[in-house]
């Protein structure tokens, strides 16, 4: 059975398409071998915003959780004390038997696992060949812990398991990265092998299109970083109400914003979740303003169409966007929206999808748009 394991550890973990299914099966067959773990623990660093990386619980007879852990978790005293971090930091294994000779001083998790019952801990690097380095652990409730044997296997599989840990570290980084800077659905579609020029599909969407107000003013007597933290702090504000109701974010235009909502079929229900992110991005914004003594305000339009949907730019710098005339008219109707003293306008073409009350503001015309577009707003 260590032999089968290991084997499938090299051969690159076949029909494994999660990091899961390979704790799950690591941990399954080294009991069915005959070493008598209890939990198997693999933590793997990521290179994300707000998440320093991942850790990967198998238990026996439970399925595999998998923990984030987060960069609060990172500056903790906790964590900088911990055996993960010795064996990262110094690439050697941290190895305790649980028993009378565990003093005060040793790792807090010793002595948790102690209380548990546990008699045998060990936390081994796992090398990645860009010179990172990670961390598994292993533990036991065997009366006497792990034999020179058990620990001759665990060593064993350590290095097929970094090989395969890394693999699916950097597939992990690419989704990240890609996720971080063109977004969610762009990012898988980038993945999947959409890079050439050109290659665009039309979709119909609702369009998003937001943009600080005063921020040409702002410009003129702020230094650039208190710029750039204003700016952070107003996307705070936006991102995370579109994307909690399933909105994709496209781009930062300097201080604008551009975001859609992709449908099918189901208009109203996507006009309806772009209104609901409005207002929950708008009680993110008066809760900043609440507790800040520079008030910042920004504007909003929806809109809804047909759009171009893909990679467009140079022949080796490309961006993944939307564009077209629906584009436009939303990002005029935020204009107008600015002029009328109005923080959200919503189109015509969204207006008849949305079950709440509306002050018509009447039609305009738009630089660039062929016909007098009417707006509304909540009333």
């Amino acid at each position: 059975m260590i032999d089968a394991l290991f084997e499938w550890l090299v051969d690159g973990a076949p029909g494994a398409s999660q990091p899961e299914e390979i704790v799950e099966r690591l941990g399954a067959d080294l009991v069915a071998a005959g070493v008598p773990v209890e939990r198997v623990f693999i933590f793997v660093t990521t290179l994300h915003p707000t998440v320093l990386g991942r850790q990967f619980r198998w238990a026996k007879g439970e399925p595999v959780k998998t923990i984030e852990l987060t960069t609060e978790i990172q500056r903790s005293p906790a964590f900088a004390n911990s055996p993960i971090t010795a064996v990262v930091t110094t690439r050697r294994e941290v190895r305790r038997r649980i028993d009378d000779t565990i003093g005060p001083e040793d790792y807090g998790v010793v002595h948790d696992l102690r209380a548990a019952g546990f008699t045998d801990y060990f936390c081994a690097p796992l090398p990645f060949l860009s010179g990172e380095t990670h961390a598994a652990t292993f533990v036991t409730r065997a009366p006497g812990g792990f034999t020179d044997a058990h620990l001759a296997d665990l060593r064993r599989m350590l290095r097929p398991l970094a090989r395969v840990s890394e693999i699916f570290a950097l597939r992990r980084v690419a989704t990240n990265l890609l996720s971080t800077y063109v977004g969610r659905d762009a990012g898988e579609r980038v993945l999947a092998g959409r890079i050439l020029r050109g290659d665009i599909e039309t979709i119909r969407a609702v369009i998003w299109f937001s943009d600080l107000r005063g921020f040409t003013e702002m410009s003129s007597r702020l230094p650039p970083a208190e710029i750039v933290a204003v700016l952070n702090e107003l996307f705070d504000c936006q991102v995370p109400a579109i994307e909690k109701h399933r909105g994709e974010v496209l781009k930062f235009i300097g201080d604008g914003l551009l975001a859609i909502f992709p449908f099918e079929s189901e208009v109203g229900a996507r006009c309806e979740d772009a209104l609901a992110a409005s207002r929950d991005a708008f009680a993110a914004l008066e809760k900043r303003n609440a507790s800040s003594t520079s008030p910042i305000r920004f504007g909003l339009a929806l809109h809804l169409g047909e759009i171009a949907y893909g990679n467009i730019g140079g022949a080796s710098r490309l961006d993944f966007t939307a564009i077209g005339p629906a584009v436009n008219i939303a990002a005029r109707l935020e204009g107008l929206g600015s002029k009328l003293g109005k923080r959200l306008v919503v189109s015509e073409e969204v207006a008849a999808h949305l079950g709440v009350a509306l002050e018509d503001l009447g039609a305009h015309e738009l630089k660039g748009v062929p016909r007098a577009q009417r707006a509304f707003a909540p009333a």
